[in-house]
């Protein structure tokens, strides 16, 4: 177990200890979601610099939301047939 040491304002730490973040497992939450989000951040990123390089248009929204609408209807439907 590491112990961290972080140094706030006075407003942004009343504000946290009101909201009930500066417990140990809200802040191990916080953390582990960032970290989630910055991992899939770059996932994105390592993707797009994939795509670019291969010369693959770019998807319009129309397309983007189509294809959205599509893994959901299937997304659906298999858990329609798990029950």
């Amino acid at each position: 177990m590491t112990k961290i040491q972080i140094e706030l304002s006075d407003a942004t730490a009343k504000a946290a200890r009101d909201a009930g973040l500066l417990t140990p497992r809200a802040l191990s939450r916080l953390v582990t979601e960032a970290i989630k989000r910055r991992q899939a951040a770059d996932s994105l990123l390592a993707i797009a610099d994939r795509v670019a390089k291969a010369g693959i248009a770019p998807m319009s929204m129309e397309e983007i939301d189509a294809e959205v609408k599509a893994d959901r209807a299937v997304q659906r439907r298999r858990r329609a047939g798990r029950r």
